[in-house]
């Protein structure tokens, strides 16, 4: 098997970025900031908390990258740096919106410039299946088929087991064969 050149260019960033070289550390940042934002987006469905994430985790990953003992496990560790910060988020806004009474109606839905923020949106019937998936089942298939993730990196990316991400990921699969099949038989 051909190891992917990305990957390898990563990792130099990576050692690079760890020795002291900042130049290597903002190629590596521009590299990764589409995918992380993504990433953030797909969590907490909205646009600014997903800035608000990826900015919070770029701090970690910069405090972090020295102790990274491994270049080639900086993609899992970013992500997985990016879903707890996601999940602090989350839950400090659920905590806001509980001691707020006149906050208990729903939010407003997003307008077309929170779609944006996935890298690969768009109106196909494959995107909007996707985008119709629950959180976690789209983030699974993400990390799978956009990041080329395997299994163990996406169990350490969002810190569950490796079966649960299987099982989420057999999950998404059979919900977007129903979606996709039912749209055909339509036709």
């Amino acid at each position: 098997m051909r190891p992917n050149v990305s990957r390898i260019y990563d990792e130099y960033l990576v050692a690079s970025a760890k020795a002291g070289d900042s130049s290597a550390f903002s190629r590596l940042a521009e590299n990764w900031q589409k995918r992380l934002l993504a990433h953030a987006y797909r969590l907490t469905g909205d646009p600014e908390l997903a800035l608000d994430v990826v900015q919070d985790g770029w701090a970690d990953i910069v405090r972090g990258l020295p102790s990274l003992k491994e270049p080639s496990v900086f993609p899992a560790w970013a992500y997985r740096i990016i879903t707890r910060r996601a999940a602090d988020i989350i839950g400090r806004a659920q905590r806001k919106r509980r001691t707020e009474a006149a906050y208990a109606a729903e939010p407003v839905k997003q307008d077309i410039s929170a779609t944006q923020m996935e890298t690969l949106a768009d109106t196909s019937p494959l995107h909007l299946a996707i985008e119709a998936l629950p959180t976690k089942q789209r983030a699974v298939i993400a990390l799978f088929y956009l990041e080329e993730f395997s299994i163990t990196e996406i169990s350490v990316a969002l810190s569950v087991p490796a079966g649960t991400v299987k099982t989420r990921l057999m999950h998404a699969r059979q919900k977007l064969r129903a979606t996709l099949e039912g749209e055909n038989n339509a036709q």
